[in-house]
């Protein structure tokens, strides 16, 4: 039997996949900050699709501090994924580096909310680091890749 949280993931990796082309066609048209703006409007756009599932009468002072920062800090990482593909990043190479964001996470869940990580999940944090490391190599025009001559 699949794990409740199986398809939601699958399905939230399928749309943030086809979000990364959408997002590099906005910023090939419109500036970064601009992007970010419609993009909160499609936020607004969509909130009566969660408003009725949400518990928003019984939040606390430290509930929506703690939502109002995530929400911050997530618009300035957004903004910033999109400065990097109006500043020429491919979507292809852009995107996969911004979401090795989970290493930063674990790091964090370590230090602050004293996580701990098995040695299989040390390993996937390494392979992630390497695999981001591969994915944002681009070589300067002209230059031959390494490989058999």
């Amino acid at each position: 039997m699949l794990a409740g949280w199986l398809i939601p993931a699958v399905v939230a990796a399928l749309l943030l996949g086809i979000v990364g082309v959408f997002q590099k066609l906005g910023t090939d048209r419109i500036n970064a900050s601009s992007l970010l703006v419609w993009v909160t409007v499609g936020y607004i756009l969509a909130l009566p699709l969660f408003w009725r599932s949400s518990t928003l009468s019984s939040l606390t002072h430290k509930d929506l501090f703690w939502g109002i920062l995530a929400g911050s800090v997530n618009g300035l990482g957004v903004w910033s994924f999109f400065t990097a593909l109006q500043r020429g990043a491919k979507a292809s190479v852009a995107g996969p580096l911004v979401t090795m964001y989970p290493v930063v996470t674990v790091a964090l869940a370590y230090v602050f909310l004293r996580e701990r990580l098995e040695i299989l999940d040390w390993l996937g944090v390494v392979l992630a680091l390497g695999a981001g490391a591969i994915l944002s190599y681009e070589p300067e025009p002209g230059t031959p890749l390494p490989g058999p001559e």
